[in-house]
């Protein structure tokens, strides 16, 4: 069974980090995040828990919103 934290919250981050951020493929955009939760350990994609990636998509997606210049 799917934990709640991945099919309510999880998914949905990562899919608005998806449309804010379209020219990421999705294996990137995890390999970022796992870069972002645990650094460059060797193993930090296999070992990373949902809320460690949950908190990086949340913290890229904040960073990369502020960064975007609104359009007049």
């Amino acid at each position: 069974m799917i934990e709640p934290t991945r099919k309510d919250v999880l998914m949905r981050i990562l899919e608005e980090l998806s449309e804010a951020c379209p020219e990421y493929r999705f294996g990137q955009m995890i390999a970022n995040l796992a870069m972002l939760a645990r650094g460059d350990a060797e193993g930090a994609v296999w070992d990373m828990e949902d809320e460690e990636l949950l908190l990086a998509a949340r913290k890229h997606l904040e960073n990369w919103s502020r960064r975007q210049v609104p359009v007049p």
